[in-house]
């Protein structure tokens, strides 16, 4: 497996960042300061090579450093085996210019997902230790991200079937009856949500069959893991075009329904991700931090390697604060991980004492404020 790792890494009026400039190293990166210093920030900035909003998920406006006008840009330089590219993203703060620009060699690029071609960025945040206990929208998109990885068409599919569904409810929320115009919406609806329900569950097929590959003995449990959703049940138990048209019958026919909800009632929209603790036979929502947490690091490393494996590029890890629950044990079999991975990581963590292990082999660098330098002794 190929590895594609970052470079450098320039930041302007990046949250608490005026102007950054890092030279980084492939493989493990650790960044230590204390809570505050701007390390998840560091973090979130590589989450922008990715299509979406970044792993806290922010308005930009709230990215951008106060006093920037609203405007913010990241620059990577990225090398790896497939050659090496310049990735340049951000926004100019000029009003009525929504969202973000990318761009790739110093051309525009077409849409966000361009950058996928050049690198896949995965993350484990301290948020997502509420991944199991929290809404299904969070398991959903945890598992859609799961899918770009591998599967860079599924983020246009998503949005077309948001940008459908907005206008369906729209049209149930005016009291609208266009028959023609339900009809088109729900046929684009249908043929969209059954392609990403599909997109999904050969996702989590292939997940299942990688999590099968650690061992018993690993102090990451396999997970059994599973989709619950009107769609996603039946695919491979029918034909694609089947589900399709049940689905748009079953849109035409709970009109009246959703139209008292003011909302779609069904769809990929509706769909959660089930994961169980195989070795205790217990549903995570039910299992404890530590081991929530440990489940979380076999899924994302399992995934990993199947990213690895499907597109030939092993991903970029993002893991804030990943020593909070992990005991020593632990931390030592993730690093040991990631080594046989040939990744590039990037880890957070308050001491540098929590990576000992990683002495010599990794690039420390302690975060300040707004500055950051390499630590010490490493």
């Amino acid at each position: 497996m190929a590895s594609t790792h970052i470079n450098r890494l320039t930041l302007t009026n990046f949250r608490n960042y005026a102007a950054l400039s890092l030279e980084l190293r492939p493989g493990t990166v650790v960044f230590t300061g204390d809570n505050g210093a701007g390390k998840t920030n560091l973090l979130e900035a590589i989450s922008f090579l990715t299509p979406g909003r970044g792993l806290r998920r922010a308005p930009y406006a709230d990215v951008a450093r106060e006093g920037s006008g609203g405007s913010f840009s990241i620059h990577a330089v990225i090398g790896g085996e497939f050659g090496d590219a310049e990735i340049g993203t951000g926004t100019s703060g000029i009003e009525g210019e929504a969202g973000r620009r990318v761009r790739i060699n110093g051309a525009n690029a077409k849409s966000a997902d361009d950058m996928l071609e050049w690198l896949r960025v995965l993350w484990l945040t301290p948020a997502m230790d509420a991944l199991f206990t929290g809404p299904a929208g969070d398991r959903r998109r945890f598992l859609d991200r799961l899918v770009l990885a591998i599967d860079p068409s599924h983020g246009q599919r998503a949005l077309d079937y948001e940008k459908a569904m907005r206008g369906r409810n729209r049209l149930l929320g005016e009291d609208r009856y266009d028959r023609q115009w339900f009809e088109a919406i729900e046929t684009q609806m249908a043929e969209t949500g059954v392609a990403i329900a599909a997109a999904r569950a050969e996702m989590v097929r292939l997940l299942a069959a990688m999590i099968e590959k650690l061992p018993a003995s690993s102090p990451f449990p396999q997970a059994d893991i599973s989709l619950s959703g009107t769609l996603e049940n039946r695919i491979g138990q029918e034909p694609a075009v089947e589900i399709e048209e049940r689905f748009r019958r079953a849109l035409a026919e709970g009109r009246d329904r959703d139209r008292a909800a003011g909302r779609t009632l069904e769809g990929p929209h509706r769909s959660d991700l089930i994961v169980t603790h195989r070795p205790k036979a217990m549903p995570a929502e039910l299992c404890s931090t530590g081991e929530q947490k440990a489940l979380l690091v076999g899924i994302i490393v399992s995934h990993a390697r199947l990213c690895g494996e499907m597109s030939g590029t092993v991903p970029i890890l993002l893991l804030d604060e990943i020593a909070a629950h992990l005991d020593a044990g632990r931390r030592a079999a993730l690093f040991a991980i990631l080594e046989e991975l040939g990744c590039q990581a990037f880890m957070t963590g308050t001491e540098p004492a929590l990576f000992s292990s990683l002495r010599g082999k990794a690039q420390f660098l302690t975060v300040d404020h707004g500055s950051v330098r390499p630590t010490e002794d490493h």
